[in-house]
């Protein structure tokens, strides 16, 4: 019965980041990542209903949000185009690189969200020292693998993998030497799923062109990471064994964080994404008659709808005036973040106006399975097991690595065995065909 009631939870939180990073698709980068990453991190809260992390959701929610952002700097359209190759070399390459792009993701953004979740009173939580260590580490990594030695995975792409590479050392030492093995065994599960669901993502994406069916088979890839980093990253949360934190009053980081979710991220989603030129072209291929008032209407709306959100969540959450956030309000406040961002989904690709993209409504269908049953969903923390090196089974995980990486082999084989020469197809090893869609 346990069983059950984890792997139903573990499931809304993966349709959750799931749903999130499929909507990522439209805003890519950074704070495109960093949207979805605070949806999926609310909803690993939600989920759980501990009253402990409840009290600091927002920070929480923040900083899980900046880890898996962290990891949008990564570019990936070239690894995509090996993993549509031909020749098993090439694709079983391209299908691991993405392996590795989508448990970068997760680790940082796993191991951020853990991090966060600590008691500070019964361990050290320094974030200033642990983004030091992290900034001096991702550069080093960086110059050494790429500017010295010259491991590129994607060239002629940016190589920002290695700084993200560089993050994850420099975090999961900060965490072994501490021994926080909490946090980092949400960002071990995290990256493993995250890592399949990218690989995976891709070996259905080509499936999907082969197939030749009229749809977005690219956001079904996208959806897949978001899916299989939730499964990961909710898995590593409720088996953890955790301190509980103690109940605080309402402070200055609290509100702060609030703001940071609920306003900055979401503003700078609008500020890179919300051009006069895109929505322009986006409504012209609707047929829309009148090209500058439809501009100027999403782009007032899509900007109000961010400050009235942000600006109600605050009034609300300051108006409780006490530390314990009740969870009708978090919910309130995950269902309002949630849904903004299907309507920025919407705005961007004018499927408030045209059906031309109909996974658009999906994001909708799964939107209301996850708020009509997430109140139904239930996680047993067992904190009976005093020993924290329990969580860290280095043997488990490394058998773990060497089954993904067999699967993603028997995935390259039925890859190629599928079609012949696709476009967009690219190869690391040998004669590059033809350009690929940019990240």
């Amino acid at each position: 019965m346990k069983d059950k009631k984890l792997w139903f939870s573990m499931l809304l939180v993966g349709m959750s980041l799931g749903t999130a990073w499929a909507i990522r698709g439209q805003f890519g980068h950074e704070q495109g990542a960093a949207w979805a990453g605070a949806i999926g991190s609310l909803s690993i809260l939600l989920v759980a209903k501990r009253e402990d992390w409840l009290s600091k959701a927002f920070s929480v929610t923040l900083a899980g949000a900046v880890g898996w952002g962290l990891g949008g700097m990564m570019s990936y359209g070239m690894v995509v185009g090996y993993g549509r190759a031909n020749d098993f070399i090439n694709v079983f390459y391209g299908l691991s690189m993405l392996f590795v792009i989508g448990g970068l993701y997760g680790f940082i953004g796993g191991g951020f969200f853990g991090f966060a979740l600590l008691n500070p009173k019964k361990t050290k939580v320094e974030w200033p020292r642990l983004i030091v260590e992290m900034v001096v580490s991702g550069l080093i990594f960086y110059f050494f693998m790429i500017e010295q030695f010259g491991w590129n995975m994607t060239p002629p792409r940016a190589e920002h993998w290695a700084i993200c590479f560089g993050l994850a050392v420099a975090l999961s030492t900060h965490l072994i030497r501490n021994k926080q093995y909490a946090p980092l065994r949400v960002a071990v599960f995290a990256s493993l799923g995250g890592g399949f669901g990218f690989a995976f993502g891709n070996f259905l994406h080509v499936l999907g062109r082969v197939s030749e069916i009229d749809f977005n088979f690219w956001n079904v890839m996208e959806y897949s990471l978001g899916f299989f980093g939730g499964l990961g990253m909710s898995y590593g949360a409720f088996t953890a064994t955790w301190e509980t934190n103690e109940e605080e009053e309402l402070g200055n980081t609290e509100l702060l964080s609030l703001l940071g979710v609920s306003l900055l991220i979401p503003f700078i989603v609008w500020q890179q994404s919300f051009t006069s030129d895109r929505i322009g072209s986006m409504l012209e291929k609707v047929n829309f008659s009148n090209l500058s008032l439809g501009v100027n209407i999403t782009l007032w709306f899509s900007l109000v709808l961010i400050l009235a959100f942000s600006v109600l969540s605050y009034r609300r959450i300051k108006a409780l005036n006490s530390g314990k956030f009740p969870y009708a309000e978090i919910k309130i406040f995950f269902v309002g973040l949630f849904a903004i961002y299907i309507v920025f989904s919407w705005l961007i690709t004018g499927a408030f106006l045209s059906t031309y993209r109909i996974e658009q409504y999906l994001y909708l269908v799964n939107f209301v399975v996850i708020v009509l049953l997430i109140n139904r969903a239930a996680v047993s923390f067992d904190n009976s097991n005093t020993n924290q090196l329990s969580m860290i089974n280095v043997k488990s995980w490394f058998y773990g690595l060497i089954g993904v990486t067999i699967l993603i082999a028997l995935l390259a084989v039925v890859a190629i065995n599928t079609h012949g020469e696709l476009d967009h197809s690219q190869k690391r090893f040998g004669k590059v065909e033809t350009s690929v869609k940019s990240e």
